[in-house]
């Protein structure tokens, strides 16, 4: 059996949050995927659509590596399940994001996929950096100049995203190859978490908590000593060892807004997530 390019430690951590009476997250922790799933649409709605999409994911759990065109087909499959029971339910969708291990050439990377506004960042050499580029409405506003990013966590338009899996989204996703480097740190999160931390105050922590799982307990528990206003989930995933040479190899640099040229850049719909 083939060694995995990227060798990890994974530590995880959910919460259903202070106001919240169910928990719609769903994450995969589980070589090589490392995904968060937040549902919107309530309960038998959000919940169903998060669990039906990492569900789907896990099929490819095991594996040491897994190709652009298998993740791609994987959500396809998810994006048909949600569909199924966004027929029960209309308002059924989930955001999707994360890292997949991948292997170019012998080199590892991380494959990073993001739909919706749940985030992936990258840790490394004290910088944190945030992979994923939000599809949401105050990210737009962001772009165009109108919202400062200090002014967008009080937005009154922050809960409404622009891409979705279900929800009468498209439900694209963008996706970067980041070449992974030994000692890097992964954090994918639902806005549950995003949305209470700063971004200094999420590095303040990946720098402080050696051992992932301390990482991503501290992460939540923080999380709700701010507020806890939503479901919150956090995985923290560290590369131990990486194979080959990034170096030699072009890429879609971590935080570009490239996307694959076949995946859509406009939505069809802009869902509120109201859950």
């Amino acid at each position: 059996m083939n060694e995995a390019p990227i060798t990890v430690r994974v530590g995880a951590a959910t919460h259903t949050g202070h106001r919240r009476r169910i928990n719609e997250d769903a994450f995969l922790a589980d070589a090589p995927l490392f995904l968060v799933a937040d549902g919107m649409g309530g309960h038998e709605a959000g919940d169903r659509a998060s669990a039906a999409v990492v569900a789907e994911f896990a099929r490819l759990a095991g594996a040491p590596s897994l190709s652009i065109d298998q993740v791609r087909a994987a959500l396809r499959r998810a994006r048909e399940q949600v569909e199924a029971i966004a027929s029960d339910s209309r308002a059924a969708g989930t955001t999707l994001t994360g890292v997949v291990i991948a292997d170019v050439g012998g080199v590892g990377y991380w494959l990073a996929i993001n739909v919706g506004d749940s985030r992936t960042y990258r840790f490394a050499r004290g910088m944190l950096e945030q992979i994923s580029v939000d599809h949401s409405v105050v990210q737009e506003l962001i772009d165009a100049g109108v919202l400062s990013v200090e002014e967008a966590g009080s937005a009154a338009r922050r809960n409404e995203i622009t891409r979705a899996i279900g929800a009468g989204s498209a439900g694209r996703a963008d996706y970067w190859m980041v070449p992974a480097e030994p000692g890097d740190r992964i954090l994918v999160c639902s806005d549950g978490l995003s949305g209470e931390l700063t971004a200094l105050q999420l590095r303040d922590i990946l720098q402080d908590e050696p051992d992932p799982q301390a990482a991503a307990a501290r992460l939540i528990h923080e999380a709700l000593l701010h507020g806890g206003r939503d479901n919150v989930t956090a995985l923290v995933v560290d590369a131990l060892a990486v194979a080959g040479d990034a170096d030699l190899y072009d890429t879609a640099p971590a935080g570009s807004r490239r996307s694959e040229p076949d995946e859509d850049t406009r939505p069809r719909s802009r869902p509120r997530r109201d859950h």
